[in-house]
Parts: C-alpha cells; sequence; structure tokens
C-alpha cells in the first residue's frame, strides 16, 4: 500500500516473511534489554500468525527494503461493545527513525480500527522509553496511569491451570 511518506510502503507480512519478522522481534527485544526473553521461533510464528491468525503483522518498506513492522490482535472491550486493536509491537529500525515511518504505520492502524468499527487502538510501552512516550503523546494518545497490568506466566500459569481441573 502506498503511503504519504515518499518511497515508503506498508504491505500485510506474509508466510515467507516468517523469518524477516523474527529477524524484527530480535531486533526490538535488543532495544528493550529484553534479548534474552524471545524464545519465538519461525515455527511459532507461522503456526501463530498464519495458521491460527491469531495476530496480524505490516510490514514497512522503504525503497523496498524492510525497515519497520506493527505487530496487533484484536481484543474487546465490554464497555463499548465493540472490538479494539491492540498493538503488540511497534519496531522502526534505528536509521530509520525520525522520517515519520512510525506515525504512518500508526495512522495506517488507526485507519484500519475505523474501518473494522473498532472502538480503539491501544498499546503499552515501558516506563523507560522516554522517547516512545513523547512521541505518543504528540499523536494524542493518553497514558492509562489508573491500570496496572498483571501478567500469569510460566509456572504460576500451569499452577493456576491445573486449579480448573483439580
Amino acid at each position: 500500500m502506498d503511503t504519504k511518506l515518499e518511497d515508503f510502503k506498508l504491505r500485510f507480512a506474509e508466510i515467507n516473511d516468517a523469518p524477516l519478522i523474527l529477524e524484527l522481534i530480535r531486533e526490538l527485544a535488543d532495544y528493550e534489554k529484553m534479548a534474552h526473553e524471545v524464545v519465538a521461533t519461525e515455527e511459532v510464528l507461522i503456526e501463530s500468525l498464519f495458521e491460527r491468525k491469531m495476530a496480524e503483522v505490516v510490514i514497512g518498506e522503504y525503497k523496498n527494503a524492510p525497515v519497520a513492522f506493527a505487530l496487533f490482535f484484536h481484543n474487546f472491550s465490554t464497555f463499548l461493545g465493540r472490538p479494539g486493536i491492540y498493538l503488540e509491537d511497534l519496531y522502526v529500525k534505528p536509521d530509520m527513525r525520525g522520517k515519520g515511518i512510525g506515525k504512518m504505520m500508526l495512522a495506517f492502524l488507526a485507519k484500519l480500527a475505523l474501518e473494522r468499527n473498532c472502538g480503539r487502538l491501544e498499546w503499552w510501552c515501558l516506563d523507560w522509553n522516554e522517547p516512545s512516550i513523547q512521541f505518543y503523546k504528540q499523536l494524542g494518545a493518553v497514558p492509562m496511569a489508573e491500570w496496572t497490568v498483571y501478567r500469569v506466566h510460566d509456572e504460576a500459569l500451569a499452577e493456576l491451570a491445573v486449579k480448573f481441573d483439580g
């Protein structure tokens, strides 16, 4: 898809993009100082993204070279009674930052949210990532200061699941 940025296009990822998606995920994790947490594989991405269709990926290309990605999925607001788009990851390669690529990708997701009759577009941001926080605020995003994210994973997830079966 053409964008308003010269030489920058967006496209939905295809199954043969699994190695590229994993490479970009690893770059993002390295930036976020979380590389040790990446356990995803190409096979897992193929199953989750293209076979089970649990999430979608948009690839940003500058002069036909991949420079960014956004991975997102639908959630649901019971209060709105409508779906939303949850942006799990947005990554722009460091040498391509400051060119409007991140803004264009978020604008595309906002447009997609409206086309899909979604009530909102939302994401998390690490507290220390001040450049991103300022960028998001300039776009009109507001932090949800009254909410705390909770997570159950690894052994705690297994232990909780066992409680269902007794």
